[in-house]
């Protein structure tokens, strides 16, 4: 995946799967402090979006980074790759 700069990631993103599914809004991102790798987007769910296979933390769902498989418009992830050890 190219560079991007977060300010281009936190600019209230839709973030949605490959199969067209609205999944939420990104919130935050967790980031790696001492190596600087992202680990989770931090998403506040679409209220008709099932949350029970995603991992959650309070009102939001988390999702791994490496879910990701393209950020333009919309953060795009794919469904295959979110784990859901709730």
């Amino acid at each position: 995946m190219s560079n991007k700069f977060a300010k281009e990631l936190l600019a209230n993103k839709q973030v949605m799967a490959t199969d067209g599914t609205e999944i939420g809004m990104l919130r935050n991102i967790v980031m790696e402090v001492k190596g600087g790798n992202l680990i989770d987007l931090i998403v506040t769910p679409n209220e008709n979006l099932d949350t029970s296979r995603y991992k959650k933390e309070d009102e939001y769902i988390l999702l791994p980074f490496a879910s990701v498989s393209a950020i333009k418009d919309y953060i795009i992830i794919d469904k295959m790759k979110i784990r859901s050890d709730n």
